[in-house]
């Protein structure tokens, strides 16, 4: 909105040239987020406490630590995510790219499922909230809307198709409804990959800011042609713009996450992990490095299967391979200190970035 504003007056006062720049953009939305999340989270978790008393309903198959540890806390912080990220990216963002308003558009219609779903939770007192088939459904809908509107806007020669990494002009065609298909299960995965890793006091919310920079880069690096053309990467025209998006996603997370550090002064919920979680593979499906999400958000995945292995295990065998699912509670299970297990999945997500990261230039 800033920038729709200022920066077509830059011919009349110079200074204004600065909003053409994405790198001053990307900060200024940071520190928005960042800051506003501090102005209202204290304000919001006092409000959230007021209204949900009991906070939300521990699972009674969880880690009997938790029962006494968390009762009490509320839900539905990833208002605090949301409400940061939609402001800045509005402020500081050109409102004129599409990608900006599906990403944007996704996030929030994701955030208002998850909304849903703990407000359910709170309310009947049920840790089951929406039924799982309408979440999904829901989610499917919206993820498949976005993809056809994303491959719309992608340059034609790259429109249905997947971008292989290491591989400078390896492209598989996927055609109209392969993509979609491909592209909401990386939208609708990812989100429920970040949800499942939801469980402890900042495990999900590290890895989330961790994987937000390494595609706001991809994104900033994606949409400019000079480095494009340097590290052999498919273009997207303006796809940088989403730097600015995943730049407040930042900003908006570690102002959570203050408030969120153990012990948790409230959880995001589904209302935080599913948003932010379709944010993060609608980004990946834009700039094509889909396969590359898998290795940053690794964790996301690891979690994700130990939870599939679990469930084929103890269906086909009637055993369980792990204590609990998911993982981080088979540490938990294991006598980890949640702090530990937290802060050690934190560096495994690093370590992850890095490599995820890294494949910019193995091409």
């Amino acid at each position: 909105m800033i920038y729709n504003f200022l920066y077509p007056l830059a011919d009349f006062f110079s200074p204004f040239n600065l909003f053409r720049y994405l790198t001053f953009r990307s900060i200024a939305a940071f520190l928005t987020a960042l800051v506003l999340s501090f102005l209202i989270g204290g304000r919001l978790i006092r409000w959230l406490r007021s209204k949900q008393k009991q906070g939300q309903p521990i699972r009674e198959d969880g880690p009997a630590s938790h029962i006494v540890s968390k009762k009490g806390t509320p839900t539905m912080g990833g208002l605090l995510i949301l409400i940061s990220l939609c402001v800045a990216t509005l402020l500081w963002a050109d409102l004129t790219n599409p990608y900006v308003w599906i990403v944007l558009g996704i996030t929030i219609a994701f955030g208002g499922v998850g909304l849903w779903d703990d407000f359910l939770k709170v309310t009947k007192r049920n840790p089951k909230g929406v039924p799982g088939k309408t979440k999904f459904g829901l989610s499917i809908v919206v993820a498949a809307v976005a993809a056809y509107l994303i491959a719309q806007w992608s340059p034609p020669s790259l429109r249905y198709m997947l971008a292989l990494p290491f591989l400078k002009d390896a492209l598989v065609p996927l055609g109209l409804v392969g993509f979609i298909v491909f592209a909401v299960l990386v939208i609708v995965g990812t989100s429920n990959a970040v949800n499942l890793t939801d469980g402890l006091d900042g495990l999900a919310i590290g890895p989330v800011i961790m994987a937000s920079a390494v595609f706001g880069l991809i994104a900033y690096v994606v949409g400019n042609l000079v480095y494009t053309n340097y590290l052999y990467l498919h273009h997207i025209p303006r796809s940088g713009e989403l730097a600015v998006l995943l730049s407040a996603l930042v900003g908006a997370g570690l102002g959570f996450l203050w408030f969120n550090a153990p012990p948790a002064m409230v959880f995001m919920g589904d209302t935080g992990s599913l948003a932010i979680g379709g944010a993060l593979g609608a980004v990946a499906v834009v700039t094509k490095h889909e396969i590359v999400l898998a290795i940053v958000g690794g964790l996301f995945v690891l979690e994700t299967v130990s939870v599939i292995v679990q469930v084929l295990s103890f269906k086909w065998t009637g055993r369980r391979i792990f204590r609990m699912a998911p993982l981080h509670h088979h540490f938990e299970q294991k006598g980890w200190a949640e702090p530990t297990v937290v802060f050690r999945f934190w560096i495994i997500a690093a370590i992850l970035s890095m490599v995820g990261l890294a494949t910019l230039k193995l091409r």
